[in-house]
């Protein structure tokens, strides 16, 4: 009887841990797959709603309230710390999800209190929502994917002669693929999509604002770590472990977004919601 009992819970386990890990795209040749958005939010229970409300899942490593959706996670605080300026006006002008329905999927989030604003020139197939500190996030359809919503890009703004220096820094050093989407440049990754346009004017770094970094997954931290140092890239801090167990540690672009790099600790069950 007790064999079966612990059978059956090891069980449920791995099926927890699958589901959670099932929802990131595999790693790429490199060991890299998109990790989080780590915003550092002014309210953090009013984010936590509206990710909700859009269709994530609740996890709390750590005791922290952190939302998935598939392809991304997103961390709701950052510390004690409390962002400054939204994503509009700094390098990172905003990120994107995509979702099988623009109109449907609108429809059912303002049905929940989600304040949707219309996409440009009015089109159907666009939307955009903003959390309450200025998380711009841009809402796209493909209407052939099977899922309500996943993750889908992160869209840079920088000088236009920039631009080629960072697609093939991005495609560099997160082994990342090069192209052009709709004649404009792009680097694919495991589960996201580094858009890149030309800004009017000179952004702000991503530190210390509510989106204050990007996230990368690694399979081997050791390793990447030492390939991108043999590359010339310099830490921003030590390599150390997070309170959840995780081993992380930054980096910063040459044009002012922050990245973790994270080899990313169990993230414990799902918080199921009332």
């Amino acid at each position: 009887m007790k064999t079966s009992v612990l059978v059956a819970l090891l069980l449920v386990l791995t099926l927890t841990a699958g589901t959670a890990a099932a929802q990131q795209a595999p790693f790429n040749e490199v060991g890299v797959t998109m990790g989080h958005w780590h915003i550092a939010s002014k309210d953090v229970e009013a984010n936590k709603k509206l990710f909700l409300a859009m269709g994530g899942k609740l996890y709390t490593p750590g005791g922290n309230p952190l939302i998935m959706f598939p392809g991304v996670l997103i961390n709701l605080n950052l510390g004690n710390e409390k962002g400054e300026g939204g994503t509009q006006g700094s390098v990172v002008n905003h990120v994107g999800f995509i979702v099988n329905n623009v109109q449907q999927r609108v429809a059912q989030w303002k049905a929940a209190g989600v304040r949707v604003l219309p996409g440009n020139n009015n089109r159907l197939d666009q939307a955009f929502v903003e959390t309450p500190d200025g998380v711009r996030i841009e809402i796209l359809e493909d209407k052939t994917q099977s899922m309500p919503v996943r993750n889908e890009h992160v869209h840079f703004f920088l000088p236009e002669n920039e631009i080629p220096k960072a697609q093939a820094w991005y495609a560099k050093t997160f082994g990342g693929k090069p192209g052009t989407r709709n004649n404009g440049p792009v680097v694919d990754l495991p589960g996201v999509q580094f858009r890149f346009n030309k800004a009017d004017a000179k952004q702000a770094p991503t530190r210390g604002r509510v989106l204050d970094h990007i996230g990368f997954d690694v399979k081997d931290h050791e390793a990447f770590v030492k390939k991108i140092q043999a590359e010339g890239i310099k830490l921003d801090e030590p390599v150390r472990k997070s309170p959840t167990g995780s081993t992380i540690t930054y980096i910063t672009d040459p044009w002012g977004t922050r990245i973790e790099i994270v080899q990313r600790a169990p993230l414990g069950p799902q918080v199921q919601q009332p």
